[in-house]
């Protein structure tokens, strides 16, 4: 079967993040969602195991901003321009409106028409970084069609580059997979301890707000934290746990389906990110696996969540230490919000992310 689809993320497999684990989801596997020409960046190093489907570019020099930048997207074109056969390839899927990968699969594979999936991490670091802005903006102008998770990506990007074309903005949710909503991990019904079992998944970037989540911890009664964390980031947090006199439970960075199981050994995930979310994948997991979700409301995850999670507010102490008390006292509160985040995850699995894309794909051949 020839691939319609090209796509690439410039990221080191195995990297951490929402991002990626769509991107495996989608392409890779047996029986990939989407069939495509896939592509990630080879890490340094022993060659890691792949899935199914995934190729790796062995190109380094990654970087962000000037002279170097730009050679590394001259790098990444001639890698992909060496490995793709170009008449087996329909539609770009153009994931990421900024770093490398765009750029370099447009200049790679200049014919075909081109999808761009908008992340958040995007848009934070083309605000934070000049020639990813402007790449950024490039990138806007040279899609077809831009695909947003959520309504406050497509906010965020038109406030970033305001002459992009709102009509080409095209809104399809991420989605978790399908078999995650059908046959979630087994939890326990009861709960043998008095106290509150939280869990903390994800990168310790400063965006994601885990600062805020420790320093509110000493002044709240009654629970406990784990923390699930790339190993080269959990390092440089340490000196504030120390600081602050917390003690955690690390549990190392874990492939999801140990953390679909470490769901069930706790009683609410918490998301103190502090900006902005593309979707909260990572949310909606933690829903089809009957854990609920203590949010901080920003752009993105209170869409994606609303009232179906427990809205707080991480940069307040005092009003997440009564937030928790809730969780941890009222009857049957953890329980309806199990019942709510069910609910709302059934409406993202990933068949529908795909089939959309799929379909918006014909529309443009």
């Amino acid at each position: 079967m020839s691939h319609e689809v090209a796509t690439a993320l410039d990221l080191p497999f195995p990297s951490p993040g929402g991002s990626v684990e769509l991107f495996l989801d989608l392409y890779t596997g047996p029986q990939p969602h989407i069939p495509a020409a896939a592509f990630m960046l080879a890490p340094e190093g022993q060659r890691p195991r792949t899935p199914p489907g995934l190729n790796l570019l062995p190109v380094t020099g990654k970087c962000l901003e000037g002279p170097a930048f730009h050679r590394y997207i001259a790098n990444l074109r001639h890698a992909l321009t060496t490995a793709i056969h170009r008449s087996q390839i329909g539609v770009l899927h153009l994931h990421h409106l900024a770093f490398g990968a765009t750029p370099a699969l447009i200049q790679a594979l200049p014919s075909p028409p081109r999808i761009a999936l908008v992340h958040g991490t995007d848009l934070l670091f083309a605000e934070t970084h000049r020639d990813q802005l402007t790449l950024l903006r490039q990138s806007a102008g040279a899609a077809d069609v831009i695909v947003v998770p959520t309504g406050a990506m497509a906010d965020r990007l038109l406030q970033l580059a305001p002459k992009t074309n709102p009509r080409k903005i095209d809104k399809i949710p991420w989605g978790i997979p399908d078999h995650l909503l059908t046959t979630p991990p087994p939890r326990p019904a009861h709960r043998h301890t008095s106290r509150l079992r939280l869990l903390y998944a994800g990168r310790l970037t400063a965006e994601k707000g885990i600062e805020a989540l420790l320093r509110a911890i000493p002044l709240t009664e009654a629970v406990e934290l784990s923390i699930a964390a790339p190993p080269t980031q959990f390092p440089g947090i340490t000196p504030l746990l120390h600081r602050l006199g917390v003690r955690v439970q690390y549990l190392g960075w874990l492939r999801r389906p140990q953390l679909w199981k470490a769901f069930a050994d706790h009683d609410v995930l918490v998301m103190p990110s502090t900006t902005l979310e593309a979707m909260g994948l990572v949310a909606l997991e933690a829903q089809a696996c009957g854990l609920p979700v203590l949010y901080q409301p920003v752009p993105g995850l209170n869409e994606t969540l609303a009232a179906t999670g427990l809205a707080t507010n991480f940069t307040n102490p005092a009003v997440l230490a009564r937030d928790l008390t809730r969780l941890r006292t009222t009857p049957g509160f953890l329980s309806t919000l199990q019942e709510a985040g069910r609910a709302n995850a059934s409406r993202y699995p990933l068949s529908t992310t795909a089939a959309a894309l799929t379909h918006l794909g014909k529309q443009l051949v």
